[in-house]
């Protein structure tokens, strides 16, 4: 009976630390872009959830990116205030801390470009345009391809530019 415990015990911790392994998802820049194009809740919290089990690099910047979109998507005023605020909290040291990164600029731009005024998150967007345009033939293909899609129907970013 014993011995059946204990084989119970390991096959239940084994078990357990697999299944949370598999929870646990590799950082994906295409998911990524993909949850932020979206209009799904559920995508966004899911690759919220991948981004915080992460250590890529830049955590912070698609974290706070991610929650300030998530915040759009939310339906409570207040939830959508506390949400914003939190990814505004995260994004904005990662971008000070590395403000030639384009990539972060690009989605600072997204971010601005759809906020409510009343969050007053729309200051920076001319600027965010310029280091995109600067640094645009520096990043990745994925980044390229986001920003191009993006660019398709934004008022403030366009093909041409790039």
């Amino acid at each position: 009976m014993r011995e059946k415990l204990v084989f119970a015990f390991v096959c239940l911790v084994f078990g357990l630390t697999g299944a949370a392994h598999t929870v646990q998802q590799d950082f994906d820049r295409e998911a990524f872009y993909a949850a932020m194009a979206s209009s799904s809740l559920e995508r966004v919290n899911s690759e919220l959830s991948v981004v915080r089990s992460s250590s890529v690099k830049e955590k912070d910047a698609y974290e706070g990116a991610l929650l300030m979109k998530k915040a759009g998507l939310l339906k409570i005023p207040a939830e959508k205030l506390k949400a914003f605020k939190a990814g505004r909290i995260r994004f904005e040291p990662a971008i000070q801390g590395d403000e030639g990164n384009a990539e972060y600029h690009f989605l600072r731009l997204t971010i601005q470009e759809h906020a409510p005024k009343v969050v007053k998150y729309y200051k920076e967007i001319e600027t965010d345009k310029a280091y995109i345009h600067k640094g645009y033939k520096n990043l990745s293909p994925v980044v390229q391809k986001a920003i191009l899609d993006y660019s398709k129907t934004s008022k403030v970013l366009h093909q041409d530019d790039l």
